[in-house]
């Protein structure tokens, strides 16, 4: 219910900074989504196979670096769903940061 909860706060999060345009409240939100990411990435992420969560983060961000959804063809529309997609990739980033730490304690433990 947890894991539901997170994804879900991180999706409407998302949706309300990419739509908004401009940082809310001084990036607030933003500060949100990186605490999100962080503990969905502890507690939902198998830091010893995370292959499909990484491969997942690679290509959202790759997608939100690209602005590949920012086009001509959808003017208005395509800008929102860029900056929804670029709040998400921060999310999916802070979890990647999660796995990385906790892979780099599991190595040092032995």
């Amino acid at each position: 219910m947890a894991l539901r909860i997170i994804v879900g706060l991180t999706a409407l999060v998302a949706i309300i900074q990419g739509l908004a345009g401009d940082p809310i409240a001084g990036g607030i939100l933003t500060l949100a989504l990186v605490v999100l990411g962080l503990v969905y990435g502890a507690i939902a992420i198998d830091a010893e196979d995370a292959t499909a969560y990484l491969a997942v983060t690679i290509a959202v961000g790759a997608a939100a670096g690209a602005n590949v959804l920012d086009q001509d063809l959808l003017d208005m529309l395509g800008d929102r769903l860029d900056a929804i997609v670029d709040q998400a990739s921060i999310a999916l980033y802070a979890g990647a940061i999660t796995i990385l730490i906790r892979r780099t304690i599991n190595r040092l433990k032995g």
